[in-house]
């Protein structure tokens, strides 16, 4: 993965930040954990990864999971690549990591 580093989620501004890496051409779309520096794994059937459809899975999928609409979710880097930061608003990080991982 790049420099950066993922180890914490944060709470920017009354909502969150993560570090995502998609693997694609999966058989379904799915959380697979993290990766060794911590970003969010996911996997999804749509390809390639910086492909609009994949990131509109992406986008799909957090949602669902979080249990926000799709609008308060952002990929503000990497919309073109496999890793990504995700801008999720209104909801914290202590949230997100209780709804992805628990």
């Amino acid at each position: 993965m790049s420099e950066r580093k993922f180890e914490k989620f944060t709470d920017p501004r009354g909502g969150t930040a993560i570090g995502v890496r998609v693997v694609t051409r999966a058989a379904a779309t799915e959380l697979a954990g993290k990766t060794e520096d911590g970003a969010v794994k996911v996997r999804l059937v749509a390809a390639p990864a910086g492909n609009p459809e994949a990131n509109r899975e992406l986008i799909g999928f957090l949602a669902e999971k979080l249990g926000v609409t799709p609008d308060k979710i952002e990929i503000v880097a990497g919309q073109d690549k496999s890793d990504k930061i995700i801008s999720i608003e209104g909801i914290s990080a202590l949230t997100v990591e209780e709804k992805l991982f628990s």
